[in-house]
């Protein structure tokens, strides 16, 4: 049976990318971070991966894959959603929001699409 050993994430700046979602997840280099590529990996423990990849491709504004960060409940995510946005992550004007949507999207420093979603919304 097959398992999800890494999500990769194109960028157009690798470091860039890796200082943010570094601090954003608490995960770290797996090796040494290189101009083209990187795989990070949690700090505590196992874990899915994130590598980060040189790419020319242009972000897409509808992507069809993207991450889901979770939060434990609206306040949680309310911070979280903060707290990225000081890591330099920008808030996406969405015109797909369901009503009484439980997610909020965002933008990496390299404009992947990404959802902070409130895990305790009924």
């Amino acid at each position: 049976m097959l398992t999800v050993g890494s999500v990769v994430l194109g960028v157009s700046d690798v470091r860039r990318a890796a200082a943010f979602w570094t601090a954003a997840l608490g995960y770290a280099p797996r090796e040494e971070i290189a101009d083209d590529w990187v795989v990070l990996v949690p700090v505590d423990g196992p874990g899915v991966q994130l590598s980060l990849g040189l790419s020319e491709t242009p972000v897409q504004e509808l992507p069809r894959v993207h991450l889901d960060l979770y939060a434990k409940d609206a306040a949680d995510q309310a911070a979280e959603v903060e707290r990225l946005l000081s890591l330099g992550a920008e808030r996406v004007d969405w015109a797909h929001y369901p009503d009484d949507a439980d997610f909020v999207v965002l933008a990496d420093t390299e404009g992947n699409r990404f959802c902070v979603i409130d895990t305790g919304h009924p």
